[in-house]
């Protein structure tokens, strides 16, 4: 047996679902859990988007909207893909019995949420004047 067959990647690839063993079913539902709540998320920033271009054309400049709109419609296709990855990292990982892998993604996500409301309340400003 070669270091390799030893030491699986962290990165999975191939067949991945056959890795190691079948985790706890629990784990597995929490973790689907999780990934569908990061698709709900995704789901309410496109909603948002289409909110904002559409129902308030009286609010502010057509640049700013459509600013925003294309940057939650953005983030929304960003995590619907983070979901997914994340879903598969910690899948492979509960298989392997290891560290489910830390993710940085949180950080960002709260930082473009705050950028994301500083634009908004100058729409909403842009708006009242």
């Amino acid at each position: 047996m070669n270091r390799q067959d030893s030491f699986p990647s962290s990165q999975p690839r191939g067949k991945w679902w056959l890795a190691g063993k079948m985790p706890d079913y629990r784990f597995t539902l929490a973790n689907e859990r999780t990934f569908l709540a990061w698709i709900r998320t995704a789901l309410a920033l496109m909603a948002g988007a289409v909110g904002i271009e559409q129902f308030s054309p009286q609010l502010s400049s057509d640049a700013l909207r459509m600013t925003l709109s294309l940057l939650l419609l953005s983030a929304a296709s960003c995590m619907g893909f983070i979901a997914w990855r994340r879903w598969r990292k910690n899948e492979y990982a509960m298989r392997l019995e290891r560290d489910l892998p830390y993710t940085r993604t949180l950080v960002v996500l709260a930082g473009f949420m705050f950028i994301i409301a500083v634009l908004l309340a100058v729409l909403l400003w842009q708006g009242q004047a």
